[in-house]
């Protein structure tokens, strides 16, 4: 492929997304991904189609990896190196504990190939408004050769230095979006429990300097109670709570607010919120607190 030109390993709900910003972006996307449904989804949307992760390799660099699960980054980190080509840059993204991207990053440079760690802050709602922030670390002479790819879906893109340190950041954003979203929840319900109209209370806070990105956001969802919308659900957040707190505990930093915003989450996918938005704690606090909508404002 010629041009502005990336692969993408990964066409889930956030590859999806971040491919059809580079595509509107006018970048050429080539994409690799194991489920037949991304595979045609993100074809329509402009993306060409790859058989492999060694196929894509061939074809195109720099690829960006955005993968669900670890046991998917080192069988396309073996794939990659099995594929022959003498220079490839990969940009992963995903959300990993850091020895699992340091694995693959040293099986890479077995072959000469680099892998830059560049996790993302925002989900699909926000990459697809252009709002995703990279935090990138690695080799800072290949991230600077790779920052017009990030900058071409992301709206802020950060160096923040050797590799690994992309993920410490992330779990530090990630433990403030938890948070953030625990807080607009509670806020809503509340309100509403007090006879405000959750329409009223969003209007209000949004923008304010009490409000924050999650409650702008997700706060609508919670207004709308529209968690059927691709954001992020469950899985995510509490596939990221074992590498939150396992990397906190191996420091020795304590993070009691974090995991008591944890609880509601824990409490959502118990009463069957699991593949909802993770905007739905706000029904499981409002079970919580016997709130009815229909008597808000009577």
């Amino acid at each position: 492929m010629s041009g502005k030109a990336i692969g993408i390993i990964g066409l889930g709900v956030l590859g999806s997304a971040i491919a059809q910003v580079l595509i509107e972006n006018g970048f050429q996307v080539m994409g690799c991904d194991l489920n037949p449904n991304n595979q045609a989804k993100a074809k329509a949307l402009g993306v060409q189609i790859a058989s492999t992760p060694d196929e894509l390799a061939t074809r195109v660099d720099p690829v960006l990896t955005c993968l669900p699960t670890t046991a998917a980054l080192h069988d396309v980190a073996a794939k990659l190196t099995a594929s022959g080509v003498a220079k490839l840059t990969v940009i992963e993204v995903s959300t990993f504990a850091v020895e699992e991207k340091e694995k693959a990053r040293d099986l890479l440079a077995s072959k000469g190939l680099t892998l830059l760690d560049c996790p993302l802050s925002g989900n699909r709602i926000m990459a697809l408004k252009g709002e995703l922030t990279a935090f990138g670390s690695g080799d800072e002479l290949v991230f600077e050769s790779i920052r017009p790819y990030l900058e071409g879906f992301c709206r802020e893109v950060h160096y923040v230095g050797v590799f690994g340190h992309g993920m410490k950041m992330k779990i530090c954003g990630n433990i403030l979006n938890l948070i953030h979203n625990s807080a607009a929840a509670e806020v809503m319900v509340l309100g509403m429990k007090s006879g405000l109209k959750p329409e009223i209370i969003h209007k209000v806070i949004s923008g304010s300097g009490s409000s924050s990105k999650m409650f702008d956001v997700r706060g609508g969802l919670m207004v709308d109670e529209d968690y059927t919308k691709e954001g992020m659900n469950f899985s995510i957040p509490l596939k990221d709570a074992r590498i939150i707190s396992e990397h906190a505990a191996s420091v020795f930093c304590p993070t009691p607010v974090y995991q008591a915003a944890l609880q509601p989450y824990y409490a959502a996918v118990a009463q069957g919120h699991h593949d909802e938005d993770a905007s739905a704690v706000c029904t499981a606090l409002e079970k919580a607190a016997n709130v009815d909508r229909k008597r808000i404002g009577k």
